[in-house]
């Protein structure tokens, strides 16, 4: 394992973490019965979820970014 390795489980774990830490949009029953569907209802992030959404996106970059100077390493 060389430090790009490490690097990319430390990108992941924290990708990880964003994500689940964000709040679900949708609500299940409403998904399956179409009763309520906002499907493409503007709703705007604020705060911590700004932070959130903002981090996860920029944490997916950084992992894609990492895989693919990882791969050209070896």
């Amino acid at each position: 394992m060389n430090w790009a390795d490490i690097l990319i489980i430390i990108v992941t774990i924290l990708l990880i973490g964003t994500v689940l830490l964000q709040q679900s949009q949708d609500d299940i029953k409403d998904a399956f019965s179409g009763e309520k569907s906002e499907l493409f209802k503007n709703r705007k992030s604020r705060g911590l979820e700004l932070f959130l959404v903002r981090s996860s996106a920029v944490l997916s970059v950084l992992l894609i970014v990492l895989v693919i100077i990882t791969n050209r390493l070896h």
